[in-house]
Parts: C-alpha cells; sequence; structure tokens
C-alpha cells in the first residue's frame, strides 16, 4: 500500500519597510503520529534573496521553531509535529536571531563525536582501530560507528567481539563478490582478499535541526595491483536529528557508491553483505532481546525474511528498562521491502547474541556497472524505554515519502 502526504504552502509575500514574511501549511494525514524532519524547498517560498535567512524567524503559533539551511542551500530544514495544522510563519525578525547548536560534530584523535549539546550520540571511528594483543593485524579497521548510545547512554553497539573479531559496531562491507571472475570478500577479514578503509571527510556539519559528516570510504581488494585496488568508492553520509525529546533520537544512514573498475563489480547472492549491518552489545542474549518486524515476525522468524522496518529491543543497562534501536529501509532501496540477515536464537554457543542486517542481495545478486552510482537509504530510531508496532509505522511512513510542497 502505498501511502502518500499531503503538502501545501500558502505564499503571502508582504513588502513592508523591506521585510518579508511566508507563511505555509504542511498538511499530513494516513498514519503520521511522530514528529519527524520535513524539508521545505526554497523554490517553493518564491524568489528570494536567502542571503537574509539568518535575520530571519520561524515561528508556529508564536512559538519559536528551529529550522536550519541544508548544505546544498536548496531546503529549510524543520522538526514537524503531526498536530501542527496551523501555518508556519518565517519574517524578518529584530535583535538576535541565531540559535544555540544543538547537534554538535567533535573531531579528536580518529573519532568523531555527534553530540546533542554535551551528551554524546555516536562516533564515528576515522582512525585506524587495531585488533587485541596477540591476534592478527589484519582484523584492524578504520571507518565504522561505536559507541552507539542511547539516549541515557547506554552502549548499545559492540565490536571485535572474540567470535567475530570483524564484526565493527555498524558497518556494511560487501562479502561474496566478484572481480573479473574471481572471488573477493570484503567482510570475512581473515580472508586477506579485501577491506574497506576511511579515505578522508567530504564535509562536517552542526545545526540545530542535525548534525553529521560525509566520508569517503574506500573498498579495497588486497589482491589486486597497487594500482588497480580500489573496487568501490564509498561515500557515506550519517545524520542526526534531535527529536525534541530527552528518550529518543534519529540517525540517517545513507551509503552512496560507484565502482571505477572497467568492468565492474558482481555481488553474489549471500546472507551476509552491504546494506547496514550491526553488532549489538555483548548485555544483550536470547532471554533479555527481542525482534519485531512491520510483517510481524519476531526473533524465531525474522531471519530472511523482508520488512519495512525491524525493532530491536533490550533490557537496559541497570536492568530496570528497555533500550533499542528501530530500523528503517527506504522505498527505493533494492530489493525493498528489505531481506535481513538475524542471528539465530541459539547462535553463538547457545548465548544468543544480537546481530542484525539489512542485506539486500540476500535472495539476489546486484550487477554494478562501472562508473554508475548506487544508492541505499536508511534510518534509525534509537530509543529508550519502549516504542509501539504503531509508532514504528508511522516512523517509517514519514520516512519513506516527504511530504509534497505546492504553490497556491
Amino acid at each position: 500500500m502505498k501511502y502518500v502526504f499531503f503538502g501545501y504552502v500558502l505564499l503571502l509575500l508582504q513588502s513592508c519597510n523591506h521585510s518579508e514574511s511566508y507563511r505555509f501549511n504542511i498538511a499530513e494525514k494516513d498514519g503520521i503520529s511522530q514528529a519527524s524532519p520535513v524539508s521545505v524547498p526554497l523554490e517553493s517560498l518564491g524568489n528570494v534573496d536567502w542571503a537574509t535567512l539568518g535575520n530571519m524567524s520561524l515561528t508556529y503559533e508564536g512559538r519559536k521553531v528551529p529550522f536550519q539551511l541544508d548544505e546544498n542551500g536548496k531546503s529549510l530544514w524543520i522538526l514537524h509535529a503531526p498536530q501542527n495544522t496551523a501555518e508556519y510563519k518565517l519574517e524578518k525578525a529584530e535583535g538576535d536571531t541565531a540559535d544555540t547548536t544543538l547537534i554538535k560534530v567533535n573531531k579528536n584523535n580518529g573519532n568523531l563525536q555527534l553530540l546533542k549539546g554535551s551528551v554524546p550520540l555516536l562516533t564515528y571511528r576515522y582512525g585506524m582501530t587495531y585488533p587485541p594483543e596477540g591476534v592478527d593485524s589484519i582484523f584492524r579497521k578504520s571507518g565504522y560507528l561505536h559507541p552507539l548510545l542511547s539516549p541515557s547512554g547506554d552502549t548499545l553497539s559492540r565490536i571485535q567481539p572474540p567470535d567475530h573479531y570483524h564484526h565493527y559496531g555498524i558497518w556494511g562491507p560487501w562479502t561474496h563478490t566478484q572481480i573479473e571472475g574471481e572471488r573477493v570478500d570484503f567482510w570475512n577479514l581473515v580472508e586477506r582478499q579485501g577491506t574497506v578503509l576511511f579515505k578522508d571527510f567530504n564535509d562536517t556539519y552542526s545545526g540545530v535541526v542535525y548534525g553529521g559528516f560525509n566520508a569517503r570510504q574506500e573498498h579495497i581488494n588486497l589482491k589486486a595491483s597497487e594500482d588497480n585496488r580500489i573496487a568501490l568508492n564509498e561515500d557515506l553520509d550519517v545524520k542526526v536529528w534531535d527529536l525534541d525529546r530527552p528518550d529518543r533520537y534519529m540517525v540517517d544512514y545513507t551509503s552512496n557508491f560507484s565502482s571505477p573498475l572497467k568492468n565492474g563489480i558482481l555481488f553474489e547472492a549471500y546472507r551476509y553483505g552491504g546494506g547496514l549491518g550491526m553488532r549489538f552489545t555483548e548485555r544483550w542474549h536470547k532471554d533479555n532481546c527481542s525482534v519485531l518486524t512491520s510483517e510481524g515476525n519476531d526473533r524465531l522468524t525474522a531471519d530472511g525474511t523482508n520488512a519495512r522496518w525491524c525493532m530491536v529491543t533490550g533490557e537496559s543497562a541497570d536492568g530496570k528498562g528497555t533500550n533499542g534501536v528501530l530500523f528503517l529501509s527506504y522505498p527505493e532501496n533494492r530489493s525493498h521491502p528489505e531481506p535481513m540477515r538475524i542471528w539465530p536464537i541459539d547462535g553463538n554457543g547457545g548465548r544468543g547474541d544480537m546481530f542484525f542486517e539489512f542485506c539486500p542481495i540476500r535472495h539476489e545478486e546486484w550487477k554494478i556497472e562501472p562508473n554508475t552510482d548506487y544508492s541505499l537509504k536508511y534510518r534509525m530510531v534509537v530509543f529508550d524505554g519502549e516504542l509501539t508496532a504503531e509508532e514504528a509505522e508511522s516512523y517509517w511512513k514519514s520516512f519513506a515519502e516527504m511530504p509534497r510542497i505546492v504553490n497556491n
């Protein structure tokens, strides 16, 4: 079923002492109950000199609403609550209109940390991480997210577990691939065939609505000659959104990639590879961790099935509550609703440790043509407490289709 958002913008452009006022409404329906990011294209607000944007204020029913200009300078981003059915007003304001940056970026010692105010939420490791002493150095790695923290500060991700030293928090190497008919594995580092490493930052940004980064990562074929080792160039874009509540925040994870190889690369169908994978905290096991998908499957039945969303919930560190991650797959992703890999409940010697992955090539191979752009887009809602199936569906609907902006 396709869910449609209805949006409209009413423009009332006024000239009074060289001041401008713009008014717009965003009307939504079809089960949207959660606040989520909304983009308002600047072109929908008329032909205006947006160099003056810093002197303008956005309000809703007299209350100031934080807004942020995107990196391309083409859209305003706000956090929109579905109950906001009256008009927003963007107008020239007297005095200081600057908002205090809320989602901040801090780079230090090989770590890029994203914080809400002074509270850390997640870290991107761009420096090299080496395995524990005595473990083969082939397991060294950069270019992954860890730790991912719950809003209350519980660590939800894990790296270098002794059962799988190649697991690194949140990451997405491709596993069974073919280059010129030869197998190359970028996931299982112990095979010494391939790896994925951080190259450089394309951009970093902080703001009152979101903050994040765009990083170049190289998928390296260790079996190839030095001048032909880059099999994929990936631009990983990660944004953290403030949801204006203490128990939840949102992360967008977008992988844009292409192959410079003359004949491209083939991703073979396999139960692991690409997409978005996460190894969860060692605290979680078969007795204190649950799974629910958009199709109603649980920890026992979800592996190998397809879903729009999957929610993983586990016991909090103090044992007094729960927290977790809701994973959302974008409708334009390959194989959406997307196949998943979820570890069996009796895995790892019966412990039932938790691993989740959206795996777009689980059931069907994917030929990556040379010098062609591809994209996979995901969203995560990180939460303390409980998140219902109805709320999960609402978050997916708001992710699946941005409100349509129409001039009147």
